[in-house]
């Protein structure tokens, strides 16, 4: 009688786990025509991004890369760069932008600016202290806030914010255009808003940290990467930012890799020694 048991259970077992296969995976999400509600904003604000991928159009940009050429401001003069490269990494939250300008008066200058989780220090070479000896890093606690935004207002990086915080986000259509509002990872109390064109893509995103606005402003998106490396993952051409009203990064995008290459950005020991101290 125990081995007839056994049988029929494991027989029974046999049949749920067939009838499982048979059902197949979940069916995908496919908001209706003119909805409004978060679920369809931020799917479409994916999608039309070319974040979703595979069959179940998961969201699963693990990194980016970008180059661009354009102006930024340094010690409040504005620098024409010859260098600008941003290489982020959403999943272990870090960002490195390599940086080289001439000044007006010809004078070049060059930094590495870093943020990993509640740690940012500049380098004078990518990766400078993870090998013993080679390279200075320089911590830079007070700008752990400055440089959360700027990942997280990021055009990849904004709608993964968004998705992430869940009931902490919301949506309003007042301008007849839908306007995220949602919480900045890694930086406490700083409030982001980003509004969506007609193409689902963010146009404008605002996060207000204490007494200081940032903005950033989003056009001309489209498939930036090498010709041969083609996969409508989109970014935007022009990128400004402003701070408290000045701009301080007029940059347009020369080429992308949006194939989730390695990335990453080890926080040296230097760093951690100093502490993670946040301002605004």
């Amino acid at each position: 009688m125990k081995n007839f048991l056994l049988t029929v259970a494991i027989a029974a077992a046999g049949v749920v786990a067939v009838a499982a296969q048979q059902a197949g995976p979940p069916a995908r999400y496919t908001p209706p025509k003119g909805a409004k509600d978060m679920k369809a904003v931020l799917f479409n604000w994916a999608w039309y991004m070319g974040m979703l991928r595979g069959p179940q159009e998961t969201e699963s940009v693990a990194t980016l890369e970008l180059k661009a050429n354009g102006t930024i401001q340094v010690d409040g003069q504005p620098c024409r760069l010859t260098k600008y490269r941003i290489s982020n990494n959403y999943q272990i939250a870090g960002e490195r932008i390599q940086i080289a300008c001439t000044r007006a008066n010809g004078q070049t200058y060059q930094n590495v600016e870093v943020v990993s989780g509640q740690y940012a220090w500049d380098e004078d070479i990518p990766g400078a202290e993870i090998v013993p000896g080679k390279g200075k890093a320089t911590p830079k606690p007070a700008l752990v806030r400055e440089r959360a935004i700027r990942l997280w207002a990021s055009p990849q990086g904004a709608p993964k914010a968004a998705a992430a915080a869940k009931e902490n986000a919301s949506v309003a259509w007042d301008t007849g255009k839908p306007v995220i509002t949602f919480p900045i990872p890694g930086a406490p109390g700083a409030i982001a808003k980003a509004t969506l064109n007609a193409d689902n893509q963010a146009e404008h995103i605002e996060v207000r940290d204490g007494n200081v606005l940032m903005e950033f402003n989003y056009a001309k998106y489209d498939d930036y990467n090498n010709p041969l490396n083609k996969i409508e993952a989109f970014m935007p051409g022009s990128m400004v930012e402003k701070r408290n009203g000045t701009i301080v990064r007029d940059l347009t995008t020369t080429e992308t890799e949006t194939g989730n290459l390695y990335v990453v950005m080890p926080v040296p020991a230097s760093v951690k020694n100093a502490g993670s101290r946040q301002s605004n």
